[in-house]
């Protein structure tokens, strides 16, 4: 066996043929090492779609990578020599090859970066940490601007992010006149409406070996795993990108906010997990956005939305992520401490609206972002859950979550948990926003329109609930204070009924 020069680790959210890694390489003198490890699996329990997405991923790209000229090595979850954590799989490899040096791209997540710094002085030989040029703004640069500023609001990083990637500016105004169009993308949608679906693939031999290895390893682990539909290699998940844009874009502006039952997509793009993972670009998805937008096949709010989640949210939250860890994922600015409720797992609820998330979360390893916030995440702020715990339920449950994108967004957009740091206001709302933007509500067993009383939406009772437990932290946020003099105007009966109501359904849990 020849010795390689480096030692090449990519990890399984790094399936990008230009990784700084592998550009600092040579196909003619090193060695890849990829490998699929138990403690990756198990930290939390992830979704059985989303563990078998990950693993055919990574095997279709070790593929990718042979055929560009690389030697791959790559450790099956059930291969022999399988040590079952990253730092046993490199000693091992580093042992038998004795390469000069280990290259090493920056990992996503503080655990494994804490690990991967450890190995400097583990390994009997260099290891290289390289940035991650995936992302348009680096931990560094996103620190820069945080510093000095009261509050790092998401709106102002975004617009420095247009200008700095010239996406929808015309000189030095944005396309339109205006940076944010998200006041036109809030309408509900119509079931009549023409809905149409992802591009979706039937498993290949190579997944289809992965999905009987995750049915025997994994077959306790929470979500349906067939069938199995996902993208798997580059040329398909950009394939499924470019029809989102031709099928759906035009009227994802509309209506991403809007939920229907049995309609779990809409005119969603359902890309996340292919771009968190790094089979697709995140500049050269917008650029083909906005691209669409100047050809005039979609409108401006429908390309600006599109836009914006992926270079300013989704750069902002990873900002968030590396300037306040350690220690944020243990942020509980409210002090709640309920257990997760058992039907975030099994969902069976008689609330049609937390059923038909959970049940479309354990089909599909996916949720579009206001289930998520205004449903599953909305019920466990209101009720006190403990947003340590449903932090890693969001982990486990959906293939394109990684600490890095799901921490902040839990922690610090749904759960208030970091006192606004991240969000102007807690996203705490009754069972009116949610009859306004679904059609959950005309077959629900609750009455929506009922504040109190057993047959009472428990949303409403417990909206008003939060907001007399918490109105001494909230009364002076512009955005909460009108909702707690509204219940201070509430007569003394109407507040003890709202206080019962809450607690007789939370003791039911």
């Amino acid at each position: 066996m020849t010795k390689p020069r480096n030692l090449i680790l990519v990890l399984g959210d790094q399936l990008t043929p230009t990784l700084t890694s592998l550009a600092a390489g040579d196909p003619a003198q090193d060695r890849v090492l990829m490998a699929e490890l138990h403690d990756e699996t198990t930290y939390v329990r992830h979704h059985k779609k989303k563990i078998a997405f990950l693993f055919s991923a990574m095997r279709h790209f070790a593929e990718e990578l042979r055929r560009a000229g690389w030697t791959v090595d790559y450790v099956t979850l059930d291969a022999q020599g399988n040590r079952g954590s990253f730092t046993a799989q490199v000693a091992e490899a580093v042992a038998e090859l004795k390469p000069e040096r280990i290259l090493v791209t920056e990992a996503g997540e503080w655990r494994v970066a804490q690990m991967l710094e450890g190995w400097r002085t583990t390994f009997p030989v260099p290891v290289e940490i390289l940035p991650d040029d995936r992302f348009l703004c680096s931990p560094t640069e996103f620190g820069a601007w945080a510093s000095g500023r009261q509050q790092l609001r998401m709106e102002y990083f975004y617009r420095d992010m247009r200008r700095r990637t010239r996406l929808l500016m015309d000189g030095d105004q944005p396309a339109g006149g205006r940076w944010n169009f998200d006041a036109e993308n809030r309408k509900p949608a119509d079931i009549d409406l023409f809905m149409p679906q992802p591009k979706t693939y039937q498993p290949d031999a190579i997944s289809q070996d992965v999905l009987a290895l995750v049915a025997t390893r994994f077959g306790n682990h929470f979500g349906d795993l067939l069938p199995f539909r996902y993208a798997v290699t580059r040329a398909d998940a950009e394939a499924a990108f470019d029809a989102f844009v031709r099928e759906a874009l035009p009227n994802f502006g509309d209506f991403q906010d809007a939920m229907l039952t049995g309609q779990p997509f809409l005119y969603h793009a359902v890309i996340a997990q292919y771009l968190n993972c790094g089979l697709l670009d995140p500049l050269r998805i917008c650029r083909k956005v906005e691209e669409a937008y100047r050809s005039g096949t979609v409108k401006l709010n429908a390309a600006e939305g599109f836009i914006r989640q992926i270079i300013g949210w989704r750069e902002y939250v990873r900002g968030i992520y590396w300037l306040k860890m350690p220690g944020y994922e243990r942020s509980n600015h409210f002090g709640h401490t309920r257990p997760l409720p058992d039907f975030y797992w099994t969902a069976v609820t008689d609330m049609a609206c937390v059923r038909a998330a959970v049940t479309q979360t354990k089909e599909l390893a996916y949720a579009h972002h206001i289930q998520r916030l205004m449903v599953t995440g909305n019920f466990a702020l209101l009720a006190g859950v403990d947003p340590h715990e449903l932090h890693e339920w969001y982990l486990c449950v959906y293939a394109d979550a990684y600490e890095w994108v799901e921490l902040p967004n839990t922690v610090g957009m749904s759960q208030f948990a970091d006192g606004g740091l991240l969000a102007s206001k807690p996203y705490a709302a009754s069972g009116a926003y949610i009859n306004r933007m679904s059609d959950y509500c005309g077959h629900c067993r609750y009455d929506v329109k009922q504040r109190t009383g057993p047959d009472a939406c428990p949303f409403n009772a417990l909206y008003w609930d939060f907001i007399a437990r918490h109105r001494e932290k909230i009364r002076h946020n512009p955005r909460m204070a009108q909702m707690v003099r509204s219940y201070e105007k509430f007569a003394p009966d109407e507040q003890q009924r709202i206080a019962e109501s809450a607690a007789t359904f939370l003791a039911s849990l």
